[in-house]
């Protein structure tokens, strides 16, 4: 069983944006020379994610707005309370999730049709890290 780790930082130009981030962890799955096991990506901060879907402008919008609307951004949050003013990130960030596994087969991503690994920023502009842990033969 082998191993490979790869940090990727990002610095969003928005504070609240998804980033396709398919083709950097495909590149970080050939660097590691694993052709069969498992690929793990998570979001190394509490006010962002990773998830996969469907590359589609209007759809990452859609995901935008809805959240929006189940974690508004507004004052008036506990958390807030603790001189912090993102307490909507942190629910955003719950609502999506933390992490994606994909499967690898053959040294390639085995994704479902129209399926890439997205980072979700809800409290941007700042050097996030995003973890990817690769295991396999």
């Amino acid at each position: 069983m082998k191993t490979y780790t790869k940090y990727l930082v990002v610095n969003t130009k928005k504070n609240k944006e998804i980033v396709n981030i398919t083709r950097a962890v495909a590149a970080a799955v050939e660097e590691s020379g694993i052709s069969e096991g498992l690929c793990l990506v998570n979001s190394m901060h509490i006010t962002s994610s990773v998830f996969i879907n469907d590359e589609e402008s209007g759809l990452k919008q859609d995901f935008l707005h809805w959240l929006e609307e189940l974690a508004p951004e507004k004052t008036g949050y506990l958390h807030h309370q603790t001189g912090e003013s993102n307490a909507d990130a942190h629910l955003k960030r719950t609502i999506m999730g933390r992490e994606a596994t994909v499967a690898i087969t053959n040294g390639k991503l085995d994704f479902g049709p129209w399926e890439e690994i997205f980072y979700g920023e809800f409290d941007g502009q700042r050097n996030k890290k995003i973890l990817i842990k690769i295991i396999g033969e």
